[in-house]
């Protein structure tokens, strides 16, 4: 008789269904199951089967790339479909050092730095120190006695040489690095007939058919188990066959990835060496103390399992050509550029107006803010390969696009030690949301009841929030000549009041113009367009500005967009060197999103958190006579703070004060920090006195997304 049930995997059940088996058969009729020994045997039945069914199901799961667990499945399955896992980075440095030789003798003519380790570094990371070596051996000349290593690229780990002699008498012989941590971009590999000759070739690496023939000098590479690597050569078909008794020599560097980056400070541990003579001396003495031109950066560990799930199909689904922009986004990390964190691209055609015929790629590199001209060019001349012939690949800068938090945020004062115990978590949640993948990516969505909840459940003081949002990008100025500018949001303005004032700018100043200026808007009748002008204001707090120049550029609220007519900029705002005016307005809906390439992020240290004693609850006011309200609509001051040349003692005090409700005395001058001064008392602008006016045009147009000329 069958068994009624196989599909069971409980242990319990499948003892149960054994049972039911035999009660079923008339020899066993009034057996007594429980109390026998054929109970133990029913036991070890089903732990057989029980365990027999688990290896199978687990094995079944290590056949297919999306339910598979263990590394080496997971890296042998995107293997069938051409995908090569990232190897582990080494992290990217520079140095410069000068070598006295005025006391060498014979005195040397160049001196050259022996490739492999060059430095460690001077104070020890997460319990250890790290070597940093170079590649291949650099050589400079000794001028008026000194020689001069400037800018010298290290990287981090232990430079290591692998050596294979080719053997046809060894059947299925293998090319095996026995080293883990291995960065396969830094690997160099080169073939010699024979181990005793001096004469090698170079082989390069090759992770396609195209463009392969039977003697092209190329070798692949794939990772196999315990995230080692096995070496491949041509068959005579595709590559250079090797012949027996050829020497295989491979270069790599042995990293330690992540942990590497974030040094500052190195010591010089290299070899230097000169020949004079025909003679080869070492250097020892008149060696300079190492300067950092770059602190170690770019260091990662090997993909992970997930990525690699994530990446390979569709990176197979490209069949290795660039024509939509999943394409790229999948072509572009996975084959060309791996350091990109986050990448947008979108046609030319979805543009305002539009641009047919490009494509637009917006990248966030894994560290820093922008991509160097250099390595753009290279991107886009590795992307001709793969891209459709008559497109136009366009590589932009990346572009901000800030979100700033102000909320009031009601406590119950019973359930908390103090204001600033509670403040202190419910920065810290916030600044968890502010890190997390949903918002540090392109096409991300700032979800503002998910935010909200994340207030309200960060302790059990809280009662609730009552939080807005504002919008704000950077505008990036060039000095001392006319220009036009327009900065895109991306998003819908909200219009506060159709009398004005619903963006708010920094301070800057204009040629011919001595006060401070600041960016005004008004809208038209139709509530989708308006014009902008210039207006100065006695201190940051009034609200009795003075326009002082109108029809200066227009603004588009559906699309997000404002645009500047020609003007003279000849002083603004300072961050990193940089002049800037900041620009901020409230979104029509609290959902913002990335548009494009706009790179959203929530900047915690130009956002307020005030704690308010919600008296309510904590039963000190139950008639609600006292009760403190905040508007769900506040309009606070009509400009930004920062960017004045002068700022009176007043606004200085207002700056620097610290409140009851604060988390930090920190100014708004849009600095890293805690949370900053809160906003003041909204309240109804007077009327504006025009001084002067003048009429200008503007002609240009610009993306939804990023907008044009100067914004990041």
């Amino acid at each position: 008789m069958p068994l009624t049930n196989f599909s069971n995997l409980d242990f319990d059940q499948v003892k149960q269904s054994l049972k039911d088996y035999l009660q079923a058969n008339s020899n066993f009729t009034d057996y007594d199951f429980e109390g026998s020994n054929l109970s133990s045997i029913l036991d070890v039945l089903a732990y057989n089967t029980y365990m027999t069914s688990y290896n199978a199901n687990m094995i079944a799961n290590e056949v297919f790339l999306d339910s598979a667990s263990l590394r080496e499945n997971v890296v042998a399955l995107a293997r069938t479909i051409g995908y090569t896992p990232k190897s582990r980075k080494s992290a990217r440095a520079t140095i410069s050092f000068y070598v006295n030789t005025s006391t060498v003798s014979p005195t040397p003519v160049s001196l050259t730095l022996k490739k492999g380790p060059v430095a460690t570094s001077v104070k020890r990371f997460s319990g250890q120190s790290f070597i940093f070596s170079i590649l291949n051996d650099i050589t400079v000349p000794v001028v008026n006695g000194i020689a001069i290593f400037n800018n010298i690229p290290i990287y981090e780990g232990i430079l290591v040489e692998q050596n294979f002699t080719v053997s046809t008498r060894k059947k299925n012989q293998r090319f095996v690095l026995p080293n883990s941590g291995v960065d396969t971009d830094l690997m160099s590999v080169f073939v010699k007939n024979n181990e005793t000759t001096s004469i090698s070739t170079r082989y390069t690496l090759q992770n396609n058919l195209f463009e392969v023939g039977r003697y092209s000098k190329i070798y692949y590479l794939q990772e196999i188990e315990d995230e080692r690597y096995e070496l491949f050569f041509g068959d005579g078909v595709f590559g250079q066959k090797l012949d027996d008794g050829n020497y295989i020599t491979v270069n790599y560097i042995r990293s330690n990835g992540v942990n590497g980056n974030g040094v500052s400070q190195f010591a010089f541990a290299g070899r230097i060496t000169y020949n004079r003579n025909a003679s080869i001396y070492s250097i020892s003495n008149g060696i300079s103390l190492l300067t950092t031109g770059i602190s170690s950066s770019g260091g990662a560990d090997i993909e992970e399992v997930e990525s690699i799930k994530k990446f390979a199909p569709t990176v197979y689904a490209t069949q290795n050509r660039a024509v939509t922009s999943s394409d790229y986004e999948a072509l572009i990390p996975s084959k060309i550029y791996p350091e990109a964190e986050s990448i947008s691209v979108f046609g030319g055609e979805e543009l305002v107006p539009p641009q047919y015929g490009k494509v637009f790629i917006s990248i966030k590199p894994k560290f820093g803010d922008f991509i160097p001209n250099l390595i753009k060019e290279n991107i886009r001349t590795l992307l001709k390969k793969y891209s459709v012939a008559g497109i136009v690949t366009e590589i932009l800068d990346l572009k901000y696009l800030y979100l700033e938090i102000d909320s009031k945020v009601y406590y119950n004062s019973n359930f908390t030690p103090s204001s600033q115990h509670l403040g202190v978590k419910i920065q810290s949640n916030a600044e968890k949301y502010a890190n997390s993948t949903e918002l540090n990516r392109y096409g991300a969505r700032f979800k503002y009841s998910k935010f909200l909840k994340i207030l309200d459940d960060s302790d059990v003081a809280v009662t609730s929030n009552i939080t807005t949002v504002s919008m704000r990008r950077d505008l990036r100025v060039v000095l001392n000549q006319f220009a036009e500018y327009s900065i895109g949001f991306g998003n819908e303005f909200h219009i506060k009041r159709m009398d004005g004032f619903n963006i708010k700018s920094s301070a800057f100043k204009i040629q011919g113009i001595e006060e401070d200026l600041y960016i005004g808007d008004l809208p038209n009748i139709n509530r989708q367009t308006g014009s902008l002008f210039f207006f100065t204001v006695p201190t940051v707090n009034s609200q009795t500005p003075t326009v002082v120049r109108r029809n200066v550029g227009k603004i588009d609220y559906i699309n997000g967009i404002i645009t500047l007519n020609p003007i003279n900029i000849v002083s603004g705002m300072k961050i990193d060197g940089q002049t800037l005016i900041q620009m901020s307005a409230s979104p029509a809906s609290n959902d913002v999103i990335g548009l494009q390439d706009l790179y959203l992020q929530l900047d915690i240290s130009n956002s307020v958190f005030d704690m308010i004693v919600d008296d309510i609850s904590s039963g000190v006011d139950s008639s609600a006579s006292t009760y403190v309200t905040s508007s769900s609509y506040p309009n606070g001051a009509l400009v930004r703070l920062g960017g004045r040349s002068r700022i009176t003692p007043l606004e200085q005090a207002i700056a620097t004060s610290t409140t009851q409700t604060q988390l930090s005395p920190t100014a708004n001058t849009g600095g890293t920090g805690s949370a900053v001064v809160a906003d003041t008392t909204p309240s109804t602008p007077a009327p504006v006195t025009q001084t002067s006016s003048s009429t200008s045009s503007s002609s240009s147009s610009s993306s939804g997304g990023g907008g044009g000329y100067g914004g990041y």
